[in-house]
């Protein structure tokens, strides 16, 4: 087996706290897509369910879900200089940097949002790339598309991600996936896809990566 040299983050839910920002902003443009703001049982529905089955759940096309995560997406690069992430990310990312990784982030976000964003919290330094990809269900595809142009294989890499689409799509690929418990999806609904590792803080990421790497020597 190779060993793993890179370990690649997802962005929102993951390093950058903006789950709940989105939602805020969802629920303020909703009727502008003839849609009604979420509930808080709603949003504890989406944080227990798949992409897939919430949009027949919630009577939604995917054409749709685009146009609104575009603008959600635009509305939250205006407000990124306010951003943050999560408590203890920049330091769990820094360990991992120390260890001689490469690290990268695999997300749908903009490009220029993630580096605003890593610029203006002082993390600008710790990543090697950031690969923009666009896809709702597809990210299987993106990660493909990545591996092609970074000349990266699958067998050397480590994903980290908040999303049970993260977890199918690593399975697909076969990338070793790190869920983490504090971004979009819940716990449970995460460890009924069987990830590789669980991390309920970013301080186990750590602890995480070195359990997978050890089953790569």
């Amino acid at each position: 087996m190779q060993p793993i040299r890179y370990i690649l983050f997802d962005f929102d839910g993951t390093l950058a706290d903006t789950i709940d920002l989105a939602i805020s902003i969802y629920n303020r443009i909703a009727p502008e897509y003839d849609r009604k703001p979420l509930t808080p049982e709603e949003t504890k529905i989406i944080a227990a369910g798949r992409p897939q089955d919430l949009l027949k759940q919630f009577n939604m096309s995917p054409q749709k879900l685009g146009m609104i995560m575009l603008r959600i997406k635009k509305e939250i690069h205006e407000l990124m200089p306010q951003m943050h992430p999560f408590e203890g990310i920049p330091e769990a990312v820094q360990k991992i940097k120390n260890n001689s990784y490469r690290l990268a982030i695999i997300t749908s976000n903009s490009r220029s949002n993630v580096n605003l964003f890593l610029k203006n919290n002082g993390m600008d330094q710790e990543f090697d790339f950031v690969y923009s990809g666009k896809s709702i269900f597809g990210k299987d595809k993106v990660f493909k598309r990545m591996f092609r142009k970074k000349n990266i294989s699958p067998a050397e890499a480590i994903y980290i991600g908040d999303e049970t689409q993260d977890i199918e799509a690593c399975k697909q690929v076969g990338i070793p996936i790190i869920s983490v418990t504090w971004g979009m999806n819940n716990r449970e609904i995460l460890s009924t896809l069987n990830p590789d590792q669980m991390a309920y803080t970013p301080q186990e990421i750590i602890r995480c990566i070195e359990k997978i790497s050890t089953t790569h020597l």
